[in-house]
């Protein structure tokens, strides 16, 4: 049985699967008749019978006539019932053609065997390709045309040509015009057709079409082979274009993450001049607040996971906002105006996280499941968008213009920004500058939380989350501008699409060091980021 014969099989047979419940009796009695009329013997009568279940449209009877095919039905004498037939013991186990449930058996006398010859063969095979490429269901008639493009199968031509003149579905029909010029470059058909074909792949632009007519160039001549070889350059150009633009999705889809993974750490190193290594490990608990979350919905109430995020989002926020201030109380308070020092105990700090962490999880992997909301792609063009990444990016969006707005818009942020600009003089002006200092290290860390459950989502969840994380995040923000929020969103974005566009020539390690590099050299010529932040202390 050849592969397209097989493919074109099992869509019938699925096709019967989705459409409810095996056949309704009456179905089933309907075509029982004319399943049954392909005892009659006679060629010509056979072949008549074949296009009248073919005419029915109904993907049920495709079992029966690949049986015939294969040599495998056969009518009982006895009441001419035909079945599909295969050999047991001494006799033949028998199957109901229609149901494909069990129909007993029969002994070698009792049985005889529709007999078919090559023409009857050619007329299965276009019958089978006919049958599915008619389905009532467009997507069995949409998958039926994918399997004879793959194949490129030339007898799938004529069973083409009929479903093209029947078609309304137009995503159908172009995908029915693709398969039948895949079909006609392998046949034997004239120049004029095949110029046509060709020109058809080159409309359809992707990688497939390229693959085959590759493959024409090499083997055909004349004006067939020059017009493959113009398609193959138009097509190249296209594909680099799509490529192109999928870089700039997967560098905006790393921006994103950058981006979450660094706004806090903008906001702590800007406001407070901490050097904090163990931001990552805020997100890392971000990350673990969302696995116990899925572990109790998962046990207790399964029929919310869709919203586990959403329930995870606060409890993130507060788990690692409350650490970070306790760390700012406990320790960073007393270590202001010592950099060196301060970066040694934030780097313990992580230490200690981390172990802790393992200690309480283990050190494996916890497996964090995407919501429905979250799962699968869709494609635009050649490009695959992925719903996790879609959604990660307007998340970060959306945590970008509310921590905005909180600075901008409440009495927090204006204390904040004045602390930011000149501490002395806020400090002369009434503000807390030590309650400013904690509730800012605590939203930072806040924010890193958050960050901590869209990440789950796209990396493994385990102790390191944090670790892969940390020098991006410092990257991002020295890069845009210490403190200043749009210069952290230029930053993230821009070394996201940077890193992706080197990663296919340079490798992902090689396209960081010189990502690394670039910046270097940046901050040479501009000490202070993108957007330098203004204030009488900053300039000072």
């Amino acid at each position: 049985m050849s592969l397209l014969k097989s493919f074109l099989l099992f869509i019938g047979l699925m096709a019967c699967a989705v459409s409810g419940p095996s056949f309704a009796q009456s179905d089933a009695e309907a075509l029982r008749p004319l399943i049954n009329d392909l005892a009659k013997g006679k060629y010509a009568e056979t072949e008549k019978q074949i296009g009248e279940l073919v005419a029915t449209g109904d993907p049920a009877v495709a079992p029966a006539l690949e049986a015939l095919g294969e040599g495998d039905l056969y009518f009982r004498k006895s009441d001419r019932m035909v079945f599909i037939a295969h050999k047991a013991g001494k006799g033949y186990a028998l199957t109901d053609p229609l149901t494909l449930e069990p129909a007993g058996e029969a002994g070698r006398r009792e049985v005889t065997k529709i007999k078919v010859n090559n023409k009857l063969r050619r007329v299965l095979r276009s019958a089978l390709g006919s049958l599915t490429l008619m389905a009532a269901d467009p997507q069995v008639r949409q998958a039926a045309a994918q399997a004879i493009f793959k194949a490129q199968d030339p007898e799938g031509i004529d069973a083409l040509n009929a479903a093209l003149a029947a078609e309304t579905d137009d995503g159908v029909r172009k995908v029915m015009e693709e398969a039948r010029a895949a079909a006609v470059l392998n046949s034997d058909l004239d120049d004029a057709q095949k110029l046509e074909a060709v020109r058809t792949l080159s409309d359809m632009g992707n990688r497939d079409a390229l693959s085959l007519l590759i493959g024409v160039q090499s083997s055909a001549d004349g004006a067939v082979r020059d017009a493959a070889t113009q398609a193959i350059t138009k097509i190249r150009k296209s594909i680099a274009a799509w490529d192109a633009a999928q870089n700039i999705w997967y560098g905006l889809s790393l921006g994103s993450v950058l981006l979450l993974a660094a706004i806090g750490l903008a906001i702590t190193f800007g406001v407070m001049g901490v050097i904090n290594m163990a931001h990552g490990e805020m997100v890392m608990i971000g990350a673990y607040v969302t696995f116990v979350v899925q572990e109790l919905i998962r046990t207790s109430a399964p029929g919310l996971f869709d919203y586990s995020l959403f329930i995870a989002l606060p409890l993130a926020f507060l788990a690692s906002g409350l650490i970070g201030v306790a760390i700012e109380r406990g320790v960073i308070r007393w270590l202001y105006g010592r950099p060196l020092e301060t970066l040694l105990a934030t780097w313990g700090i992580s230490l200690i996280l981390q172990q802790a962490v393992r200690s309480i999880f283990g050190p494996t992997n916890r497996e964090v499941g995407n919501p429905e909301w979250m799962s699968g792609a869709f494609e635009i063009g050649q490009m695959t968008i992925t719903y996790n990444r879609m959604w990660i990016i307007v998340f970060a969006m959306l945590v970008f213009t509310g921590l905005m707005l909180v600075l901008k818009k409440t009495p927090f942020g204006l204390y904040t920004r004045a602390v930011t600009q000149n501490r002395r003089m806020a400090a002369s002006m009434g503000i807390r500058t030590p309650w400013v200092d904690a509730m800012t290290f605590g939203l930072g860390s806040g924010i890193a939380g958050i960050a901590g459950v869209a990440l789950s989502q796209i990396d493994n969840v385990s102790p390191n989350l944090g670790q892969g994380y940390i020098i991006d995040s410092f990257m991002v923000v020295v890069f845009g501008g210490v403190g200043n929020l749009w210069g952290t969103l230029v930053g993230a974005m821009t070394l996201g699409i940077v890193n992706k566009f080197l990663e296919p020539y340079a490798g992902a390690v090689l396209g960081k060091i010189f990502v690394l590099v670039i910046i270097i050299l940046f901050i040479q010529k501009r000490p202070r980021g993108l957007f330098a932040l203004k204030g009488r202390a900053v300039e000072a």
